[in-house]
């Protein structure tokens, strides 16, 4: 394919100041898109993630998976000659992006107004928990704050309505990386068409708040968001559920229009749970719903998850096993579109590395 259209972001220089996880996913994705990332650490240990978990040889798997096809530079921010070399990297550069406390670039002297001076042009983007302003912006946080204070957790139960912690981390991902993405995207269109740089502003936590739309709706409709696990996403009807199987595994059913609940209980053998269907009047969270859950229970625990698979192989109604990871690496569906590759690290040796996510065409 033409590199200039399923790479579209080459000839784009981003410099990168961040680490962990939100800020080099969000690199990682202009990366993917045909970015130059030069990645800027400091001269000691560097990025916090090259050693956070097992360390084959030089650094983590945690560290290989969100900085691949980035160039590593390390800098002393706080040296003046490597300060002075920084700014005029600045002149030739696109974007620089950030996650330090608000406040950092300031007093390292490189902050917003000092780096337009020198490329009025350029676009730069900070990460943080709760903001460049307001009454968290100066606190620090991680993950399970963010989606905490943002409405989100509260409403992802177990069975003993305790918040279950996703291995998804939603405020790092949806709001510190993708959220990054689309604004520096934004004002690197705003530059292409003549407009002066900008400074990005991205909250990890005003993210969630503004995606978190189901509890909101809620709250806009009854004064108050469902109880949690027993609205219609959460667990609150049996046709958007989760179901152990016989060997301990899951099926996730997703049939939440009718037409995709009338097929899935075809399958089931249960023509006379049909009807039985939010759409036709059935109580979120309610009797009804609980009962047909139950019925489900007992119906998905007679057969493995690999029965369950095949029996719905050829019904489209929106019937899946849950996997594990490993297993999806195996998978057909990563595999054939490739987003799983088998890659080589210089130092740590073959790994799975995943495809971009958005693919380009002419």
């Amino acid at each position: 394919m033409n590199d200039t259209v399923d790479r579209p972001l080459a000839g784009i220089r981003v410099l990168d100041l961040t680490r962990l996880l939100p800020g080099p996913v969000a690199t990682l994705h202009l990366a993917d898109m045909g970015a130059e990332i030069i990645k800027i650490e400091d001269p000691g240990p560097g990025d916090y993630a090259r050693t956070m978990g097992p360390v084959r040889r030089e650094v983590s798997q945690f560290f290989v998976a969100v900085n691949r096809g980035k160039t590593f530079l390390r800098m002393d921010l706080k040296d003046p000659a490597a300060r002075a070399e920084f700014l005029a990297m600045v002149e030739k550069a696109d974007v620089v992006v950030e996650s330090f406390r608000p406040g950092v670039m300031d007093k390292l002297g490189l902050g917003w107004e000092v780096l337009k001076q020198r490329n009025p042009s350029l676009v730069m983007c900070a990460i943080s928990g709760y903001g460049q302003d307001g009454p968290f912006a100066r606190l620090a946080g991680h993950d399970i704050n963010y989606v905490g204070l943002a409405g989100m957790l509260e409403q992802n139960v177990g069975p003993d309505g305790t918040p279950a912690l996703s291995n998804l981390q939603v405020g790092d991902l949806l709001g510190g990386a993708q959220a990054a993405v689309q604004g520096m995207l934004a004002a690197l269109v705003a530059v292409k068409m003549g407009r002066p740089g900008r400074f990005v502003d991205v909250s990890m936590t005003d993210a969630v708040f503004a995606h978190n739309i189901m509890p909101l709706v809620a709250v806009n409709n009854d004064g108050r968001p469902a109880a949690p696990g027993k609205d219609l996403l959460t667990g609150g009807v049996p046709c958007y559920n989760v179901y152990r199987t016989s060997d301990g595994r899951f099926m996730a059913v997703g049939a939440l229009e009718l037409k995709f609940w009338e097929q899935c209980c075809a399958v089931l053998g249960r023509p006379d749970l049909q009807a039985r269907h939010w759409s036709l009047g059935q109580e979120v969270g309610g009797a009804d719903a609980r009962a047909v859950k139950a019925e489900l229970d007992a119906i998905f625990a007679t057969a493995t998850m690999a029965a369950w698979t095949d029996r719905f192989a050829q019904a489209d109604c929106c019937v899946t096993p849950v996997l594990r990871a490993d297993e999806a690496v195996a998978h057909p569906l990563f595999r054939e579109r490739g987003m799983v590759r088998d890659a080589l690290h210089p130092t740590e040796g073959p790994y799975h590395a995943t495809g971009p996510a958005v693919r380009f065409a002419a």
